[in-house]
């Protein structure tokens, strides 16, 4: 719109003419000396315009800067209201890691299927699967006992080979904000940092069964049903030690090391007093 030598009148400093303007000020010549002004928020209340047919446009761009204005409001507004929930559930977070108790079975070992030795390594995630009846039929599992100090063991047989040929593939330590039993979609994400994946030669020198055991059957190495299991934090932290005997790479090894620190860490374990595996292949 050309405003150009268009007249007005300004409350405070009379009748006056446009001399220059863009889409965010506007100047006016007055019978002494030229103002600049904010466009166009300073017509209607404090300044007028002559023309009715520009007036009535000016409304509308008024109008429509009000709405915009208005609608910017509501999503900061709206933006403040996410923060504050944020906030909440961060405490709400903090709260519940300040009342968890550690319990000495919250690791998970996993079942890879063939699909699955793929999609877990290159995604970092499992699936806890879904609840088999009940009135939660189909609803995703609730992996509860899994926390912050809590670690994802990757396993998997080879086609036509025994279960106690299970190898070990990958180990990561949750995401760092995971809660269990907070989880809806059954998903277990990965932490940022601690994951590491194994070589076909490493997983073909850590096998699951040497380190686990079912102490009712301590002899029999079978899984029967279900995608996981729970296993206590020492035969984890026996794993993780292991991992940083095999890692030939300096920085590879370095990372299982900071892993197994870190991992000792969360679950209060010493090095020095961790005893050696004793798993059900130990045992034949």
């Amino acid at each position: 719109m050309n405003l150009i030598n268009k007249k007005v009148t300004h409350k405070r400093f009379g009748m006056g003419s446009i001399v220059r303007h863009n889409d965010s000020s506007i100047e006016i010549h007055f019978a002494t000396e030229n103002k600049k002004f904010v466009y166009p928020d300073v017509f209607g209340e404090h300044l007028i315009i002559h023309d009715k047919s520009v007036a009535d446009s000016l409304e509308k761009i008024i109008q429509k800067k009000e709405m915009e204005r208005r609608e910017d409001e509501s999503k900061k507004e709206e933006e403040k209201k996410l923060q504050r929930k944020k906030q909440e559930l961060r405490v709400e977070h903090e709260k519940l890691m300040k009342k968890h108790k550690l319990h000495p079975e919250s690791q998970m070992v996993f079942w890879c299927d063939t699909e699955e030795k793929d999609s877990s390594l290159s995604e970092w995630k499992v699936f806890s699967g879904e609840i088999k009846s009940g009135n939660n039929k189909g609803k995703p599992n609730k992996p509860i006992r899994m926390h912050q100090n809590s670690a994802v063991l990757l396993t998997a047989i080879d086609p036509g080979m025994p279960e106690k040929d299970r190898r070990i593939l990958g180990v990561y330590m949750v995401n760092e904000n995971f809660i269990g039993k907070l989880s809806e979609d059954g998903y277990i994400p990965a932490h940022s940092k601690y994951r590491i994946q194994l070589t076909e030669e490493e997983s073909d020198q850590l096998l699951f069964w040497e380190y686990y055991v079912n102490e009712k059957s301590p002899n029999k190495m079978t899984w029967n049903t279900g995608k996981y299991r729970y296993f206590e934090n020492s035969w984890m932290a026996q794993i993780l030690h292991d991992i940083v005997s095999l890692k030939t790479d300096p920085e590879e090894r370095e990372l299982a090391q900071q892993f197994f620190d870190h991992f000792c860490k969360m679950n209060q374990i010493i090095e020095q007093e961790l005893p050696k595996p004793n798993g059900a292949l130990k045992r034949i």
